[in-house]
């Protein structure tokens, strides 16, 4: 149980290890990159909601993502750790090579930040009976601007026609789509549609997928703040 977990010895040379928790979607961006990037780690499980003291002093905010690297160095935030990532194990690059391409990723990744947890919001307000029409109203607002913006592109992903940084991070909260019961929300966005069905093709996310089941168990536990972290183990 993750609840009990004793303090980790150091992180042995030639890898870098990942704090997590399995149903985390900012925790399965940097497990998407570092299997993207076939870069060896190991994994520690933390309970959130009884964060062990010794996982406090490595990161005082106590949060997932966290990697480590076999020198001590400690790295957290989705978005900082993937960045890390590439740059730190530069084979198979995800983000442009550009200044502007790089900018351009990171701007459309403030833009959904503004409604991911919406995917979240929406099913638990729903299960206690709560008006979600202006979160909907949101949510399909942020989709259809994702799928005109893959219509002048005409690729199959966000930055062209293979997988980049930019697509591994919106994915986890699209993997949950089905998990609030939100896939007639993609039946106005075509092309957003294919994108999610291109990436489900992806090595990187079979690697690092749940089934709808165990997002949805692990939902119902969360929204009754009795998270089972350790679902299906």
């Amino acid at each position: 149980c993750v609840a009990r977990t004793p303090e980790p010895g150091p992180v042995p040379k030639d890898i870098i290890r990942l704090y997590s928790m399995r149903f985390c979607p900012y925790a399965q961006r940097t497990r998407l990159v570092l299997h993207a990037k076939g870069i060896k780690f190991d994994t520690i499980n933390i309970h959130l909601k009884n964060k062990p003291e010794w996982f406090l002093e490595k990161n005082p905010l106590g949060m997932v993502p966290t990697l480590e690297t076999p020198a001590g160095e400690v790295i957290y935030e989705s978005a900082i750790t993937c960045e890390y990532l590439d740059e730190a194990y530069p084979e198979k690059k995800l983000l442009p090579s550009t200044p502007y391409g790089q900018a351009r990723q990171r701007m459309m990744l403030e833009h959904f930040s503004k409604v991911e947890l919406h995917f979240y919001k929406i099913p638990m307000r729903r299960l206690k009976g709560e008006d979600v029409s202006g979160l909907e109203a949101e949510l399909k607002v942020s989709l259809t601007k994702l799928d005109e913006y893959l219509v002048k592109k005409e690729t199959k992903f966000f930055d062209g026609d293979t997988i980049t940084m930019i697509d591994y991070m919106l994915w986890p909260f699209f993997e949950r789509i089905e998990m609030g019961d939100l896939e007639p929300f993609l039946d106005n966005t075509p092309e957003l549609k294919k994108w999610r069905a291109h990436m489900l093709e992806d090595p990187a996310v079979k690697a690092t997928i749940h089934s709808v089941e165990s997002h949805k168990a692990f939902l119902k536990g969360y929204a009754a703040e009795k998270p089972d972290y350790d679902y299906g183990l």
